[in-house]
């Protein structure tokens, strides 16, 4: 089954007064190319998330995001209060030594060097990393299945070109066979045209042949046929066979474009036309599967 390349996930875990944020995008690239925007505490475990989405995604252009929200209690810096205490004692004293008054005493010892410094380091310890990374594998897999989603529908928008292409090109067989004699009677005609031409019949025939032959296109229509069966067996393979869907496009396209240069009737090239039309909306879809 088919999944798309873009898609989408997000996913929220909670620990002790914390609420961590996983967000995870992801657009059409040839190889796996993420880029990582996570929060300090969890910096150290940078490796094991990437390795964590390489497991599931693949490929594609990926942005994950990793961040804190805290309580408002939590999240509001300490004051130290006995620094603010020494501050005011040594600056009281000053003030009083050279009878400087009006000091707005609060203004001034919060502006006091480490009085609003926050002092403690957080560590990461397993129990909140075995949380954070559930959230990781939750975001992961949520946009896996925006992925098979989206897959779906393009799942089905290539089986409907490939019914298409199928049917335009038994479109052309009547023209196929008409055109021959077609072909004949203009030669025909045009030697007729010509005062006093002579020509060998059998030896006309022979360039007939030979004419008609390179003009053959039943080669070009077997292929075709089976670029498209191969298209169809591969869609319902494992995901991941967007590349090879994609090979199997161009080579669509090579027997469609023979099929044109060998068509001598409007008709006909009116056919590949349509075939080309689209063919080259599954090239376009095709650079979206995964």
């Amino acid at each position: 089954m088919i999944q798309s390349m873009t898609g989408y996930g997000k996913t929220v875990v909670a620990y002790k007064g914390k609420k961590i944020n996983v967000e995870v995008k992801s657009l059409n690239s040839k190889q796996l190319d993420l880029t990582t925007r996570i929060a300090p505490l969890y910096r150290e475990k940078e490796m094991e998330v990437r390795q964590i989405v390489a497991e599931k995604l693949m490929r594609g252009k990926l942005e994950l995001a990793v961040w804190i929200e805290k309580d408002a209690a939590t999240e509001a810096t300490p004051v130290n209060t006995a620094l603010m205490d020494s501050y005011y004692q040594q600056l009281k004293a000053f003030a009083d030594e050279h009878a400087i008054a009006g000091i707005d005493w609060m203004q001034t010892l919060t502006r006091m060097p480490d009085v609003l410094t926050k002092t403690e380091v957080e560590v990461l310890d397993d129990e909140e990393w075995k949380v954070v990374r559930q959230g990781v594998c939750e975001a992961v897999q949520n946009l896996v299945d925006f992925r098979t989603q989206e897959g779906a529908a393009l799942e089905k928008k290539f089986a409907e070109k490939i019914d298409n292409i199928e049917q335009l090109l038994a479109s052309i067989e009547p023209y196929e066979k008409s055109r021959v004699e077609k072909i004949r009677q203009r030669i025909v005609d045009g030697l007729k045209q010509i005062p006093g031409a002579e020509y060998d019949k059998n030896r006309l025939e022979q360039e007939l042949i030979y004419y008609i032959e390179k003009l053959d296109i039943s080669e070009e229509k077997q292929r075709l046929t089976n670029h498209l069966k191969y298209f169809r067996e591969t869609m319902a393979d494992a995901p991941g066979q967007g590349k090879k869907l994609g090979f199997i496009a161009q080579e669509m396209g090579r027997e469609i474009n023979t099929t044109g240069s060998k068509s001598n009737q409007a008709e006909m090239q009116n056919i590949v036309v349509k075939m080309k039309d689209e063919l080259e909306q599954i090239k376009e879809q095709v650079l979206n599967a995964l």
